[in-house]
């Protein structure tokens, strides 16, 4: 595996093993001296983002200073894209510069795919357009899989926005590919056409896809978007579709749940659900897991790729 644009086609076996890593690695970041075998000294690794990113952006650096290399931060609103260098003169002059790998987040799908067809470097997709986010869905993976010790005939369900979602399709394909079965649940104007056809449940009725799940991914409403037909407002989609106490206590149902981030509280999820890390109630947050294993996920990945050992 020379790049990681994404989790479509990827083999279950290639899937496992970078669950393998990303849980060793997630056993020492647990741990109170949290050092690690620097097996990327000496190497550089780009971030070369052209969106904003908070918690995507510092795992891929302290992942990469975990293991010893450095990095070199890339904003496009700090760089010569402002005065029209296009993404492939910007990835041949980082290139030029001797860095040694790229982790790239752009607006447009299939710019990860684009750029490694363009560089002999490793290329880590960080998101692109409503493409894919690999990494997002491997840490999603990795925190189910600690959770209930398999993926296996799990029943996922993800809830939202996912007609514009990177981190769904991601979802999709690497939880399907391990034997997961997925569920999409929201309003039918955010439900990609044919979405049924890759294989997953359709439910637009949350207590239904609550019913039926075993845990909830809950995406990020795009606000961006509100204004755009989508939804009729704010208020009716979290009266519809927020992922709230009430609904889960009529249910009498325990989820736990996890979100990517940036979360709009109160509006595809509530405070409580959040921020409850332990029962009594019936949701689990596993948010904070997916940052602590967002990193780990990230030193695995960036290992397997680089290492070539």
């Amino acid at each position: 595996m020379k790049h990681l644009t994404g989790l479509y086609g990827l083999p279950a076996s290639s899937l496992e093993e970078l669950l393998d890593l990303s849980a060793r690695y997630r056993a020492g970041l647990l741990r109170e001296s949290g050092t690690f075998d620097p097996v990327l000294a000496n190497r550089r690794i780009a971030l070369v983002f052209f969106e904003n990113s908070t918690r995507t952006r510092f795992s891929f650096e302290l992942a990469a200073r975990n293991l010893g290399a450095g990095t070199l931060s890339f904003t496009a609103a700090a760089s010569s894209v402002t005065k029209g260098e296009t993404l492939s003169d910007t990835i041949r002059n980082l290139e030029a510069m001797k860095v040694d790998a790229f982790v790239l987040r752009h607006p447009s799908s299939g710019a990860a795919d684009f750029v490694a067809s363009i560089t002999g470097r490793p290329v880590i997709n960080a998101g692109d357009g409503t493409h894919e986010h690999p990494t997002q869905a491997l840490l999603d993976i990795l925190t189910l899989r600690e959770y209930f010790g398999r993926i296996a005939g799990l029943r996922v369900m993800i809830l939202g926005d996912i007609l514009h979602s990177r981190v769904a399709r991601s979802n999709i394909f690497g939880l399907k590919t391990l034997g997961a079965e997925i569920a999409v649940c929201g309003p039918a104007t955010l439900l990609p056409g044919r979405i049924d056809g890759l294989g997953v449940k359709v439910f637009t009725s949350i207590d239904e896809a609550i019913s039926w799940a075993d845990a909830a991914i809950v995406l990020r409403l795009q606000l961006e978007r509100a204004t755009g037909g989508y939804i009729p407002s704010l208020q009716e989609y979290s009266s519809s579709y927020g992922l709230t106490d009430e609904k889960l206590d009529r249910l009498r149902k325990h989820l736990p749940v996890l979100h990517p981030g940036p979360i709009n509280r109160e509006i595809e999820i509530s405070n409580h659900v959040a921020d409850r890390i332990q029962p009594p109630g019936y949701s689990s947050s596993m948010l904070m897991e997916q940052v602590t294993n967002g990193v780990a996920v990230r030193m695995a990945v960036l290992h397997r790729l680089m290492d070539g050992r």
